[in-house]
C-alpha cells in the first residue's frame, strides 16, 4: 500500500510538470542603456511587456524585466562584466570594444542595432564656427571619452581635417558628462564644457534655445545613416538562454513595428520614461523625420566603424565582418553592413 502511494504521488507530481512551462536557465531579464531617443525601441519593449509576452508564446513562463538607466554605454558595459545586467545598450564603440576584449563566457556581441541619427556639435562660444577653430582649453562634452561614438567620430574627423597623424588632436579637450547635464552646462553658458557632442533629443532642445548654434555634425565625417546606438549581451546570457534570447529578439523586431505604425503612441511612452517639457507633437516629429532619427535592427556603417577603431589601435583584433560583432539573428538582413 506504501508502495503505491509512492507511486501515485510520482504520477502526480510528473504530470503536473508535464503541463508545466518550460523554464529558460533564468526567469529575469535585467537591461541597462543610457538616456535618448536612440533607445526608444526599449521603452517600448518595457511597457508593452513584449518580452514577456514572447517569452510566453515560447512556453517559457513568467519573466520578470527590469531597466536601468546610467550615464553612458561604457556604464552599461562594466554592468555586464559584473554580471549585474544581462542587456546592455550604448554606442557601437562601447559595443566594439567590449567584443574586442571578452572571451568565453563574458564574450560580447550585438543582439542588434537599435537607431540611427546625426551627432550634432553645438557650442554657445561665438568663436567656435567650425571644428578647425576648437583650442587648447576648449572644452568639448561627450558621454564618456575615448571610447564612445561621439569620441571615435571626433577621431574621424581630425583624420579627415589635419591627416592620419592629428588622429587624436582633439581628444584632450573632450570632458566625461551625460547628455541631460550636458544639456544643461551648455544652456547655462556659465560653466564648462561650452561645448556639447550630442544625439536628440538634447541636440533639439538645445538649439531651439536659441542660445547655442550649430558646429557640425557627424554625416559630415563619416558614412551618413549609420548605425548608432546597440544592444549587446555575452555569452553567458546569449548560450544557455536560446529561448528567452529568442523571445528578446522577437520583442524589440515588434517594437521596431509598433514605432512605425504609431509614432504618437510610441512618443507618450518616450516621455512617461524621460519626461520633458515639449509637447507629444514635438517628439513624434522627431521620431517620424529620417533626417534626424531612424529605427532598425539592421547593422549599417558596422565595418567602417571598427575597421577605424582597429587602425587607431582601440581594437586590438580586427573582424573579419560585421557579423563578427553581432549574434546570429541578424546575420541574415539585407543590406548589413
Amino acid at each position: 500500500m506504501m508502495m503505491l502511494k509512492r507511486l501515485l504521488a510520482t504520477v502526480v507530481v510528473l504530470a503536473g510538470l508535464a503541463g508545466a512551462p518550460v523554464r529558460a536557465e533564468t526567469d529575469t531579464v535585467r537591461i541597462a542603456m543610457p538616456y535618448g531617443l536612440g533607445y526608444l525601441p526599449t521603452y517600448v519593449v518595457v511597457d508593452r511587456q513584449l518580452i514577456q509576452k514572447h517569452a510566453a508564446e515560447a512556453g517559457l513562463g513568467d519573466i520578470k524585466v527590469t531597466l536601468r538607466n546610467m550615464a553612458s554605454g561604457p556604464v552599461t558595459s562594466d554592468m555586464i562584466l559584473a554580471n549585474d545586467a544581462d542587456i546592455g545598450m550604448g554606442g557601437w564603440g562601447p559595443a566594439f570594444i567590449m567584443w574586442d576584449k571578452t572571451s568565453g563566457a563574458q564574450k560580447v556581441r550585438g543582439i542588434m542595432p537599435l537607431s540611427s541619427g546625426q551627432i550634432i556639435m553645438l557650442s554657445n562660444d561665438p568663436r567656435i564656427q567650425s571644428l578647425k577653430d576648437f583650442r587648447d582649453g576648449d572644452k568639448i562634452g561627450i558621454s564618456a571619452i575615448k571610447v564612445t561614438d561621439q569620441a571615435v567620430t571626433l577621431q574621424m574627423a581630425a583624420v579627415k581635417e589635419w591627416g592620419w597623424d592629428e588622429r587624436f588632436r582633439l581628444d584632450p579637450l573632450t570632458v566625461s558628462i551625460s547628455n541631460p547635464d550636458g544639456m544643461v552646462a551648455i544652456l547655462s553658458g556659465q560653466t564648462e564644457p561650452r561645448n556639447h557632442f550630442t544625439i536628440v533629443p538634447f541636440s533639439k532642445l538645445e538649439e531651439e534655445s536659441g542660445k547655442v548654434h550649430r558646429v557640425f555634425t557627424s554625416d559630415e565625417y563619416m558614412t551618413p545613416g549609420s548605425s548608432g546606438s546597440v544592444m549587446y549581451c555575452s555569452a553567458r546570457f546569449h548560450d544557455p538562454n536560446p529561448k528567452l534570447y529568442a523571445a528578446v529578439a522577437a520583442s524589440f523586431e515588434e517594437a521596431f513595428t509598433l514605432i512605425a505604425q504609431d509614432p504618437k503612441g510610441a512618443a507618450q511612452i518616450y516621455v512617461n520614461h524621460e519626461p520633458q517639457k515639449r509637447d507629444l507633437d514635438w517628439v513624434t516629429s522627431i521620431i517620424t523625420d529620417p533626417k534626424q532619427m531612424g529605427y532598425s535592427s539592421t547593422p549599417r556603417g558596422i565595418k567602417e566603424h571598427a575597421d577605424f577603431m582597429y587602425k587607431l589601435g582601440t581594437l586590438k583584433h580586427q573582424p573579419e565582418s560585421w557579423k563578427d560583432l553581432f549574434w546570429e539573428n541578424v546575420w541574415d538582413h539585407p543590406g548589413a553592413n
